[in-house]
């Protein structure tokens, strides 16, 4: 089987319905990934906070629908599903408070040119564009880099619409007990209708990538390869004890002079052309590279903006360990590349700051995230996580919540010493289970 691209790229789908209506899909709904087909057909829109309140009263049991990226189970229902399409409200920009405030289902690409154009910028952005601001951040989705949080952490208030059909609002500053909880909180909380972002000045990035960084290179200087920029990937298959392409994306300050790129980066050899994450595929639809600066949503993005990816055939993973055992895990996994190797796409390595988001996979560690983009081959892969999940064991991981993994919901429990706190703040918000799923009561919820 050739390899496949992480996306393939179409042009933007068309808006959902404006107005609140109830509609069947002439084929099954999937997700992005084709690999999920939801266990209902029964999907209703709505585009405005009353018609959530109103939906949410009349409802037993659902679960609400973003931009349709998880890999698994997280946003299923066997009884209804919810759509959010506020596009009719423009995002609302506060210069002097440094936030914004945006409806549900408004993607980061939607954003980030009117924030450009007011001279602003978010501090960080995953490698696709295209995911949507709410399901992002309450899924702990990440983006990179050592300084930087992930996307959660640039929220600070919230407006959820609860079990009752009652309008909750909350900010890190009035509610600073329970925020914490509120932000990653997996759709277990209500439908969210407003979220706040912090804001700050924009900035422009330089991105370089280098090819074939001695694994041998990474065991000697692991911290300064993953420090040596604003945001940095390295992508490997696995094989020849090598880092396939390391991506840096170095902030760029327009008043100083362009600096000389270095022919080698620790032994990788500085790249000539734009490339793919897998070098084999076209690089059309990347980020700009060879160190020409951009807007930092032009380039904190591996893929560019302006594109809708369609269901892609792939399936993907990711673990997240404590930063100061990242070697010992890398290593942990390249010692298994003869089983991997053969049923993979490409794996992506990459760090996040610390947080103190009680579900959050970097709540109080500063992590480094192993991330596999698997060929869609569920029944080989799903053979694999259960023996990569036992060689990260002694590190503690946590999986990305929005993706694959096997791991026994008693263990992914005792990775999170503020589940108590957040399963008490889900019972204050849904009493009875209303936004419960089958993914929740295995993993969340089980006893």
């Amino acid at each position: 089987m050739k390899k496949r691209t992480f996306i393939k790229l179409c042009t933007a789908a068309a808006a959902m319905p404006l107005e609140v209506s109830a509609f069947a899909f002439p084929e099954k709904l999937t997700n992005w990934a084709g690999n999920i087909e939801y266990s209902t057909d029964k999907v209703s829109s709505v585009d405005s906070v009353p018609a959530v309140q109103e939906f949410v009263r009349k409802q037993a049991n659902f679960r609400t629908l973003g931009t349709r990226h998880c890999f698994n189970r997280i946003a299923d229902s066997t009884q209804q599903l919810l759509t959010t399409d506020f596009s009719s409200q423009s995002p609302m920009l506060d210069p002097a408070a440094r936030t914004i405030s945006v409806g549900p289902g408004v993607r980061y690409g939607t954003i980030a040119p009117i924030l450009e154009s007011k001279g602003f910028a978010l501090h960080n952005l995953a490698s696709l564009p295209h995911i949507s601001v709410a399901g992002a951040c309450i899924t702990a989705t990440h983006g990179s880099g050592v300084t930087n949080g992930n996307l959660a952490t640039a929220v600070s208030a919230l407006e959820i619409v609860n079990a009752a059909g009652d309008i909750v609002a909350l900010s890190r500053k009035e509610n600073p007990d329970i925020f914490p909880g509120a932000v990653v909180n997996l759709g277990a909380l209500g439908v969210i209708t407003k979220v706040t972002l912090n804001i700050q000045p924009t900035f422009q990035i330089a991105q370089r990538v280098y090819e074939n960084l001695p694994f041998s290179s990474l065991k000697q200087h692991m911290d300064e390869i993953l420090s040596a920029a604003y945001s940095v990937s390295l992508f490997t298959d696995w094989r020849n004890q090598t880092i396939n392409e390391v991506w840096l994306k170095k902030l760029f300050d327009p008043k100083e002079p362009a600096e000389k790129p270095a022919p080698y980066f620790y032994g990788g050899r500085l790249a000539t052309k734009n490339l793919h994450p897998i070098a084999e595929l076209s690089a059309e639809n990347c980020t700009e590279q060879i160190g020409r600066p951009g807007r930092w949503y032009d380039r904190l993005p591996h893929f560019k903006m302006g594109f809708t990816p369609s269901a892609g055939k792939e399936l993907q993973s990711e673990y997240f360990v404590p930063r100061k055992n990242a070697l010992d895990a890398i290593l942990a996994v390249e010692k298994l590349h003869e089983k991997v190797g053969p049923h993979l796409m490409i794996t992506e390595i990459r760090t996040i700051k610390a947080d103190d988001l009680w579900l959050s996979p970097t709540y109080k560690q500063d992590c480094v995230a192993i991330h596999f983009t698997w060929k869609p081959e569920w029944p080989e892969v799903s053979k694999l996580l259960p023996i990569i999940e036992r060689e990260l064991t002694p590190f503690k991981p946590r999986p990305h919540w929005g993706k694959l993994f096997t791991m026994p919901p008693k263990e992914l429990q005792s990775r999170y010493e503020k589940l108590p706190d957040f399963l008490a703040l889900a019972k204050k918000f849904d009493l009875n289970g209303k936004f419960h799923n089958e993914f929740l009561d295995t993993n969340i919820f089980a006893k």
